[in-house]
């Protein structure tokens, strides 16, 4: 279990300090300024998580091996990618969505917490990461902003699909699996489709 939420933090930190470097480049950051974005999208949702549930010190300080993953991912991301198309940073950011819902799912059942905290856990894994790359990047964060596509409801819906699959023990790599790969593809369909919530 230990190996696999390892291996899971370790592909959520790289996506999402890719989604960071990306979101940089759009603004014209220097490598300086991408590296920054990159550690905070990488590294916020975890580090909320980690201060809520009492977790310290917080998972990137206990392993600074992500640190490195996070600094490579970014400098590779900054000086290789091609143009400022928003499909790749669509595409990473979905995958850290996905991933870091279901660990911080994960860490709050670790501690016998309620499903429901589980699942806020999750969304509060999984978008404030985002949240703080926006608001460093001088916008209003994305899942705040009116009419826009489907980003913690997804979130929700795929966190909860996770934890009813735990209810009835099934195996957890296989519930991960689809936990993330259901939160993944609902982000995805709400960007194609610009699938949002009523407005008022």
């Amino acid at each position: 279990m230990d190996q696999l939420l390892l291996f899971l933090t370790y592909i959520a930190v790289i996506a999402s300090a890719v989604s960071g470097t990306l979101e940089a480049r759009k603004h014209e950051m220097d490598i300086v300024g991408a590296i920054t974005i990159a550690f905070v999208t990488a590294f916020g949702g975890g580090t909320m998580r980690d201060l809520l549930l009492g977790r310290t010190p917080v998972f990137w300080i206990i392993d600074p091996w992500l640190t490195v993953a996070a600094f490579i991912s970014a400098a590779i991301s900054f000086y290789r990618a091609k143009g400022i198309s928003n499909t790749p940073l669509i595409i990473a950011d979905a995958v850290g969505l996905g991933l870091f819902s279901i660990l911080g799912a994960t860490y709050a059942l670790q501690l016998q917490l309620s499903s429901i905290v589980a699942v806020l856990m999750g969304i509060v894994t999984g978008i404030f990461g985002g949240v703080l790359r926006d608001l460093l990047c001088n916008k209003i964060p994305h899942v705040f902003r009116n009419n826009t596509e489907l980003y913690a409801t997804c979130s929700f819906i795929g966190t909860w699909i996770f934890i009813i699959f735990t209810w009835f023990h099934i195996n957890t790599l296989i519930a991960s699996a689809i936990g993330a790969t259901a939160i993944f593809i609902l982000r995805l369909l709400a960007v194609r489709f610009k699938m949002t919530l009523p407005a008022p």
